[in-house]
């Protein structure tokens, strides 16, 4: 059975390549989404972004209902204020990758703490755009150590 990854990205992502390049890099959403795909193989990866809130939490509400086979996100600055995509990636009962492309850790205060990292499987942060290639074959390793899932 081909395993669905769903890689779902907050606010601003969009401007990637262009916003703040000394922080985020070069690469483009689209070149990220590329790598994504590269990584995955034959597995499906779903690939989406959006400025909106409620949007990140209807998406994760659909790969409930969908039966996804784990989620990979940047919640971007919803990382650190939203308790309602908090609350929906509770009922996800798959796997959770949290990634950041820079190291909130190495960032101003306000970026130290995330609300989705006590529900997340593991955290990546800090590779840049290669994270996301990291994540999503991170992603296949622990679809394959519980294959029920």
């Amino acid at each position: 059975m081909p395993q669905i990854i769903h890689v779902l990205n907050g606010p601003n992502l969009n401007r990637l390549g262009k916003r703040e390049p000394s922080i985020y890099g070069r690469t483009t959403l689209e070149e990220i989404e590329a790598m994504c795909h590269a990584e995955a193989g034959a597995e499906a990866v779903l690939f989406r972004q959006t400025n909106w809130e409620g949007q990140l939490v209807d998406w994760i509400h659909e790969a409930i209902d969908t039966e996804a086979s784990g989620i990979v996100i940047n919640p971007a600055g919803l990382t650190f204020r939203s308790i309602p995509l908090l609350d929906a990636l509770k009922m996800f009962s798959g796997p959770i990758i949290e990634l950041h492309i820079s190291n909130i850790h190495k960032r101003d205060p306000i970026y130290h703490h995330s609300l989705i990292s006590p529900v997340a499987t593991a955290v990546i942060a800090g590779l840049g755009a290669r994270g996301y290639a990291t994540a999503v074959r991170s992603m296949l390793d622990l679809l394959t150590e519980d294959p029920a899932r």
